[in-house]
């Protein structure tokens, strides 16, 4: 009888206490999902547009973000077979609904249609504007398979009207295609 006893009065304690789990608002520095090495592919009309991979990723309903960290992504063209573009970084966070991007810890971007690789520390991508930009101070190094290497401080990429602009310094080498075509053939002295 003291058992019962003992156990009705455990049992009307544990349903007469209250927990304080904290403030009705859940924590927002903790992430809604976490997921360990994914892969993420995008498909339109069974043609591949992208895929994604990265470490870890980190969903936040409320401010509306992911995190991603070590990860790389391929764009693909039209047709869903010839990649693009690719890139990668060490980290990036990304804006749900407007799909704004900051990557940073090591930037690369290659883009095969445009034949350049653009490497930094850190890189911004504006989805609307469909602006790629870096801070004022940043430094940037500008790669083509043509010879052209140069390195610049604060980049800014109008992919609309793919224009390409500096805030600070330049230097290095830039190989325009008629000095490409003219290297190849020989001049008229030269024929003679």
């Amino acid at each position: 009888m003291k058992k019962i006893a003992a156990g009705i009065f455990i049992l009307s304690l544990l349903v007469s206490c209250t927990f304080d789990y904290g403030e009705e608002e859940t924590d927002r520095t903790l992430p809604d999902l976490v997921m360990i090495n994914v892969e993420y592919v995008r498909v339109r009309n069974s043609d591949l547009i992208a895929k994604i991979n990265a470490e870890r990723v980190e969903r936040y309903e409320t401010q509306g973000i992911m995190k991603l960290e070590n990860f790389s992504f391929e764009q693909y063209g039209d047709d869903g077979i010839e990649i693009n573009a690719a890139g990668s970084a060490g980290f990036a966070s990304v804006d749900i609904e407007s799909v704004d991007i900051s990557m940073d810890r090591g930037v690369r971007i290659e883009v095969e249609s445009e034949n350049i690789i653009i490497e930094t520390n850190q890189l911004n991508w504006k989805d609307e504007q469909r602006l790629l930009f870096t801070g004022e101070d940043d430094e940037v190094n500008i790669l083509r398979n043509d010879g052209t290497s140069f390195t610049g401080i604060g980049l800014r990429v109008d992919a609309r009207g793919r224009f390409y602009e500096f805030a600070g310094d330049v230097q290095g080498t830039y190989v325009h295609e008629d000095d490409e075509d003219n290297a190849e053939a020989p001049s008229e002295s030269e024929e003679e």
